[in-house]
């Protein structure tokens, strides 16, 4: 994602390849799914290998969502949500948060303003330990319907044919919603003023073993003030991260935790797919982030935000990609932190 994101006019099929390569990038790494494909078709590996762009990895790093800072604060569960899930994080209480601001990209150094793709790594851990990990972006939907499609689309984006994204798109056409996304949506001056959404399908389950299928969003309580990629370029690049760091010092930042429920025949297994608007949502609790650190001595810095890791109450549906995602985790997991000594740790060596 070292390109801005909006290709010159004339070359409309350049300009979706630019914005592939941001879906590529910006899409969290997905892999091998157990039962879903052979081995020799789709890998956990190959999928992080053809995340890392052609300069190559950024070493001791995440290999895709590369570029981000620590928080800290608190999820205060409301209560409401009870009534989907007995998971005891939902159940009213306050309970302690770890969690990272990122920019969906495999270049650690990536500026700001070529990235147009943000999320939210999120462990909330309540007392009996069961905790709830999740992987968030801003986008509304996800470039793709399948695993599989999502290595097609990082092969193409990162092809020099002429017709490779023309060719990629007249087969999945569901990536035209992310494009018109992409594209059309205003940029924000701050990770604070951003939607995060899992994209994802879950199941929870209630006290009587109902089973609902769900999604959920956090819902920023700051206005979102809307800015140019090129204005955002000349704040400098890492304004993100001075910009929150400076923002949660003046005060704590909260966002609303929204779970949507689906209706009978809303699709599960294709995050690509938005569901109706006028769903049932419940406001689980609130997220306040009241600390950020960076990442290099950071409490983020070693966990995995795998969305496969849920409490009781909670399970992934007949979406594929939460396991996909998981498997290319581990996989990302073990090559940073083999490259450990790669990772500017010093304060010297972190941005600040």
């Amino acid at each position: 994602m070292s390109q801005p994101p909006v290709a010159p006019k004339s070359n409309s099929f350049g300009s979706l390849a630019l914005i592939a390569g941001i879906a590529a990038i910006g899409a969290v790494a997905f892999g091998f799914t157990a039962g879903w494909f052979s081995p020799q078709r789709l890998t956990p590996e190959k999928i992080v290998q053809a995340l890392a762009p052609a300069t190559g990895p950024s070493l001791g790093h995440r290999r895709n969502h590369a570029k981000g800072i620590c928080f800290t604060g608190a999820f205060e569960a409301s209560g409401d949500a009870a009534t989907l899930s007995h998971a005891a994080v939902l159940a009213r209480g306050r309970y302690p948060v770890v969690g990272r601001f990122n920019l969906a990209t495999a270049d650690a150094n990536a500026p700001d303003a070529t990235v147009r793709v943000r999320g939210m790594g999120l462990r909330i851990v309540p007392p009996d330990g069961q905790e709830w990990r999740a992987a968030l972006i801003d986008a509304p939907v996800f470039p793709v319907a399948t695993p599989q499609a999502f290595y097609e689309l990082l092969g193409a984006s990162a092809s020099k044919a002429p017709d490779a994204m023309k060719s990629f798109i007249g087969a999945h056409p569901e990536f035209l919603a992310f494009v018109g996304w992409a594209k059309s949506a205003p940029w924000t001056d701050s990770y604070a003023e951003e939607k995060y959404n899992s994209l994802d399908s879950f199941i929870f389950t209630d006290a009587s073993g109902n089973e609902h299928a769900v999604r959920w969003s956090l819902v920023p309580a700051a206005a979102a003030v809307a800015i140019s990629p090129e204005e955002l370029g000349k704040r400098g690049a890492d304004y993100l991260e001075q910009e929150i760091a400076k923002r949660v010092q003046g005060g704590p930042q909260k966002w609303s935790l929204v779970v949507t429920v689906a209706n009978p025949g809303d699709p599960t297994a294709a995050p690509s797919v938005a569901w109706p608007a006028d769903r049932r949502t419940v406001t689980a609790g609130t997220l306040i982030v009241d600390q950020v650190q960076d990442e290099a001595d950071g409490p983020c810095r070693d966990i995995n935000f795998d969305p496969a890791v849920l409490p009781d109450g909670m399970k992934t549906s007949d979406d594929p990609f939460p396991a996909a995602r998981s498997a290319a985790y581990r996989v990302s997991y073990d090559l940073r932190t083999a490259e450990a000594k790669d990772y500017p740790r010093s304060a010297a060596g972190a941005k600040p």
